[in-house]
Order: structure tokens, then sequence, then C-alpha cells
């Protein structure tokens, strides 16, 4: 058996045609391969992220024999690469992660599984900031510039790889349906064009395809209309009791309610951090904790900046499957969670109010009723509010602190959408003290 923590054969269901090892299944999703201990005729030559697939070259050049040409039975090829990638990859550094939402559970999964020795600690309970309280579209659709829609991508492609590895992690996958009028639909027509230039996979459809992407609605006046297949929601508590279920599994403490009171430093690194439940110490530290994430970081005198961007969200009780895809249409985002609890808001921008009353969620499911008919019997169960963990320049805060070497932040929006993806790469960073070239652009030191 392969150890999960360096290489993931994926699913036997996968394309057999896009895979470089003969019959080894292969996963579509982006994967980072770190290869140390290869045989010397082996070394690991290129990763493509679309496909996730590892080719294997012989250094002579032997092309005939290498092992992309070569086709091998599965039980030697798992053999060959359970003993390549074994050796140098068990970790037991001791992680320590302040912030149990979806970001820190997923940093704390993607540790854990490579054999790193994590607690997690959440002042509250998991999820209680800003997780529960988001609207969870899984999507790349206004993100820019170009790298930063590259990365969010990368983020949707984590969540077909998580998919694959937790049987019982429940996404909807389906896409989502947008309409305007006026100059929003115009806005809405220039992005798709900008998003097919791209390769994003969404395209602009007439107003009679509404009722066949979404039975249940009735749109009312369409000037714009566009279907964006590839992207999915989630209900982001299942999501995130998933993975640290799973954490947990392999080793992982989730200490709650634990809140950080201080940070010691010993010889220029963090040694351990205070909580309301003791010391614990470690040697690498992660400052994953939403909002709270700048008072922790000023323990230290790092300067994280963020800027306040409150949601509000009506979520009513189970309902019956009205809706298998996300319908945004002018004034009301409204999806349905696994479950059957409608979710519904008016935009992903600071919300005019912070009015989280049972009178201003009645209005919200008002505005999707307009929409969506069937929800007219439908409860109200609850309002959230929430704030976004939005840096000041818009874009994720992440990797080691300069000056800090085994000080580490993540704070970012679209933590929903990027999660995967993080915990992936954040492990990479603090386990094999490479920099991943995806994160180039959103490291702490712009803010020093």
């Amino acid at each position: 058996m392969l150890p999960s923590a360096s290489w993931y054969p994926g699913s036997s269901t996968m394309n057999p045609t896009l895979n470089p090892l003969g019959n080894i299944p292969t996963s579509i999703c982006p994967i980072l391969v770190f290869v140390e201990d290869l045989p010397k005729r082996l070394r690991v030559t290129r990763f493509i992220g679309a496909v996730g697939f590892v080719r294997f070259a012989e250094a002579a050049g032997h092309a005939e024999n290498n092992l992309y040409n070569q086709r091998m039975n599965r039980r030697g090829a798992l053999a060959l690469l359970s003993a390549t990638v074994a050796k140098g990859f068990a970790k037991t550094d001791r992680v320590v992660i302040a912030g149990a939402g979806i970001i820190g559970a997923s940093i704390a999964y993607h540790l854990v599984k490579r054999g790193a020795n994590v607690t997690v600690l959440e002042k509250q309970r998991p999820g209680a900031g800003a997780t529960e309280k988001s609207f969870a579209w899984i999507n790349s659709f206004s993100k820019q510039p170009r790298p930063y829609y590259d990365l969010n991508l990368y983020g949707i492609a984590g969540w077909r790889r998580l998919a694959l590895e937790f049987a019982d992690l429940e996404i909807q996958w389906g896409g989502s349906v947008q309409w305007a009028t006026g100059d929003e639909g115009e806005r809405m027509r220039k992005t798709v064009v900008r998003l097919e230039q791209w390769g994003y996979a969404a395209h602009l459809v007439e107003e009679r395809e509404i009722s066949t992407l979404l039975p249940a609605v009735a749109p009312g006046p369409v000037g714009v209309a566009c279907f964006s297949e590839q992207e999915g929601t989630l209900d982001p508590m299942q999501a995130l009791r998933t993975l640290l279920k799973n954490a947990q599994k392999l080793g992982a403490k989730v200490e709650y309610p634990c809140a950080v009171t201080g940070i010691s430093v010993v010889g220029g690194r963090v040694s351990g951090v205070q909580t309301t439940r003791g010391t614990v110490e470690t040697d690498f530290l992660v400052l994953a904790a939403g909002v709270d994430t700048p008072a922790l970081a000023r323990m230290v005198q790092v300067n994280v900046p963020l800027k306040e961007s409150p949601g509000v969200l009506a979520h009513t009780a189970p309902a019956a499957r009205i809706l298998d895809r996300l319908a945004f249409g002018p004034g009301a985002n409204i999806k349905q969670n696994p479950d059957g609890r409608i979710v519904t808001g008016t935009d992903f921008g600071p919300a005019a109010t912070i009015d989280a009353s049972q009178e201003a969620g009645e209005k919200l499911l008002e505005r999707a009723r307009r929409f969506v008919p069937q929800l007219k019997g439908t409860r109200l169960e609850t309002m959230t509010l929430g704030y976004r963990v939005l840096p000041k320049d818009d874009h994720p805060i992440v990797g080691f602190v300069d000056g800090w070497p085994n000080l580490y932040l993540a704070a970012m929006h679209s933590g929903i959408t990027l999660s995967p993806l993080i915990g992936q790469v954040a492990a990479a960073e603090i386990l094999d003290g490479i920099s991943v070239d995806l994160l180039r652009d959103y490291r702490p030191s712009r803010f020093a």
C-alpha cells in the first residue's frame, strides 16, 4: 500500500488513456510530488497539474525502457513507487494550528497524513467563525488577475481529489446558472468572454435554456445568462467535519474550547503557545484563525491586515430537492445543501446591512421565492452573520513570515474554494522546506 503522504493513485474509475503508468489509475486533480530517494536512473521530470500524473524518465535517455512508455503490472509498479517514496517522507514534526475552520482543518489533514504530529487549537468550536457562515460556492468565476484565477482553479480540482479520498464527502457538482439585465448583464457577458479565453467551462445560454438547467426557477426578465459547468457547492460544516474526522483518525488532536493566549519564542523561533488549557510545545506554528489571525500575529509583532466584510445568509429547514445547481438571479443567490436546506443571500460583497434578525431572514427568503416559487412553504430556520477573512488587497496571505522560520500564516477569502489546495501546498512547504510557485504573489512579506 502506498503511503498516503506522497503519491495519490486516485480512483480506479479514471480514464486509463491518461495513465502514464499502464493500468495504475491516476487522479485528475493537481498534486505535488517531491521525490528524494528514487533509484539513480530515475528522476521526476514533469508535473502536470490538470491531469495529476507522474512521469518517470531514465536519466540515461533510454526512452524505450522508461516507465512512461513501458507498461508494467499494477503490483510491480506500486511496489516500486512505494519503496521509492516511503523513505524520507515520514515526518514527525510537531505542528500546532491555531484555528479549526476549513483552512486550518485542511492544513491539519494534509500534514497528519504526511506523518506530522498535529494539534489543532480552536477557541470556541470547529467552524464557529467564517466557515459555518459561508455560502460555499466552489468557483473561479470572478477571480482576477490570472494567477489568482489559476489558484482558485486548482482549488476546484482539489475538491475533486478530496471527493476521491473521502467517500462520505458530500459535494454538489453541476455548476451554476447566473442571469442579469442591463449593465450587470453586459458585465457578465464580458466576464464570460474572458473566462472562455482562459479555458473556464462557462458559456452564455439563452433564456429558454434556464428552465432546462433549473426546472424549478422562474427567472423573470433575462438580459444575459450563463452556465458555469465545473462549479459546485457543499455544506461547509459537513466538509469541515469530514476533514477533521479523517485528520483525527490519522492521529491529529483537536482541542476546543482552547484559546491561544501567548506565543513562546526561543532563539528567534516559535517554541510553543500558551493556551487556556496550558502550554503546548511545537516545532511549527500555523496561524489559520480567520478574522482572529491578526490579533494572534500581533503577539509576535507580525502584521496581517484584513478589512471588514460582513455577510448575511438565511438558512431554511430541510426541504424536498428543488435545486441541483446554484442559482444566481438579480438580488438573490440561492442554493440547496445536500441535506435539503436552502441557503440564500443577496451578493458576495460586503453586506449593506448586518441585520440578522428573523424579519431580515424572511425578506431574504421572499427575494428567493420570486425566482423559486416552490420555496413558498419553506420555513426559515436560522440566520447567520459572518465576517469574511478578507485581506487588505483582497488576495490570500499564505506562507512563512520573514524573520520567523517556523511561523506560517494562512488567511484568505475564498477559503472554501482554496482550502484543499492550501492544505496540500502548506504541508509541502512546512514539511519539505520547499517554496510553492503558485503562492509567490501571496506571501506575508508584502505587508511587512
